[in-house]
């Protein structure tokens, strides 16, 4: 089996709730996706995506994706797709860094791995273990009682984690707004339900902890990325007892293992795209289970296809380290594509179909932006 063909799409993708704000006034209406379809020579297809939150979220945007993926296209042209650990070594060879356009070939690699014997991914990345995985939600930051709403609407479609948007300015009410949103979003809170309060690095120590402060003693949560550099997030850690979670500082494998050198966070966001796709992620995954951290599997955001490829790397995670896994599909107004997985059962399962497991609809997509053949 040898690639015989690489096809890149962009698409935009609306975000189903008009706007999303994070910390910082951040606020995204759509998101700029690139799609690859890789065709080998006895016909198979193989799909990935990759859709940067926004240009100001990490390092990296949807021009940049889909520059790096025509950088590694026409290296790839020839070679077997399932030898998913070469394909990235000669991605790092073609283009230094750059995961998130690494990750949609990626992806497709696996998915033709998948089709090509047979079976889902989740078996080849090393088998799921048949528990329904907890579908977390995407809380952005707002009004107290209107985010209270949003949790108690995605509480009633079976979802058993919150997501809660943190991180307002002094002028928007700073701190003590944000403890007013973790009170009003955990206030009916369910048994067995989690909730993420999520700054995405728009804290400092300072405001992290006056917000920690302010908040009614005894809430159940973790707190997700609070700071945007290392050294503030250590320096928050020696002084609250929440627990932390780290996201958006956790890309390359070398920063899990920076995170076990310090002791920075109690688990992490393990986004696929941003780690550089399900490669690289099967490896942080590995890392984090050997030192006993807990991992919600998700993406900056995306499709039904990166929903696909999130539910699959969940369902190999053990039960008592996977906290939940987002459901993009809750976030993108397009559909892309059908992917059998409905919320059952307060959870998700994959399917049990070759690959990914899920059909793209071109028509969503329209024509390819480039094409590279052998």
């Amino acid at each position: 089996m040898k690639i015989a063909k690489i096809e890149m799409f962009q698409a935009d993708l609306p975000y189903a709730g008009g706007s999303y704000e994070l910390s910082g006034g951040r606020i995204y209406t759509s998101f700029d996706a690139t799609f690859v379809c890789i065709t080998t020579d006895d016909g198979l297809e193989g799909w990935g995506e990759s859709t940067p939150f926004g240009t100001n979220y990490i390092a990296a945007h949807g021009l940049g994706a889909r520059a790096g993926v025509a950088e590694i296209a026409p290296h790839l042209l020839g070679r077997d797709p399932r030898g998913v650990d070469r394909i990235n070594d000669t991605m790092d060879e073609a283009l230094t860094g750059h995961n998130h356009a690494k990750a949609s070939i990626d992806a497709a690699c696996w998915d033709l791995f998948g089709k090509s014997v047979g079976l889902p991914v989740c078996t080849l990345l090393g088998g799921a273990t048949g528990q329904p995985l907890p579908v977390i939600s995407s809380i952005y930051a707002g009004d107290p009682e209107d985010m209270r709403a949003r949790v108690a609407a995605h509480r009633a479609k079976g979802y058993r984690g919150h997501s809660v948007k943190v991180g307002a300015s002094e002028a928007e009410g700073g701190p003590a707004l944000d403890a007013e949103r973790i009170a009003a979003s955990l206030a009916d809170r369910q048994p067995g339900e989690y909730f993420i309060v999520d700054a995405n690095g728009g804290l400092v120590p300072e405001t992290a902890l006056r917000m920690l402060r302010a908040v009614q003693s005894g809430l159940d949560f973790v707190l997700e990325a609070p700071c945007a550099t290392w050294r503030e997030t250590l320096s928050l850690r020696q002084r609250t007892d929440v627990p932390i979670i780290l996201d958006e500082l956790i890309q390359q494998d070398e920063d899990v293992a920076h995170l076990l050198a310090q002791d920075a966070a109690d688990g992490i966001g393990l986004k696929i795209t941003k780690s550089g796709g399900l490669t690289r992620s099967r490896r942080q995954r590995d890392i984090c289970r050997s030192a006993g951290l807990t991992m919600s599997v998700q993406d900056t955001t995306g499709s039904t296809l990166a929903f696909a490829a999130i539910v699959h790397m969940g369902a190999t995670v053990p039960s008592h380290l996977l906290r939940c896994v987002l459901d993009t599909r809750d976030m993108i107004a397009t559909p892309t594509g059908q992917f059998d997985a409905p919320i059952q059962n307060g959870g998700v399962l994959p399917p049990d179909l070759p690959g990914l497991g899920i059909t793209m609809d071109r028509g969503v997509l329209g024509q390819p932006v480039e094409i590279w053949t052998a």
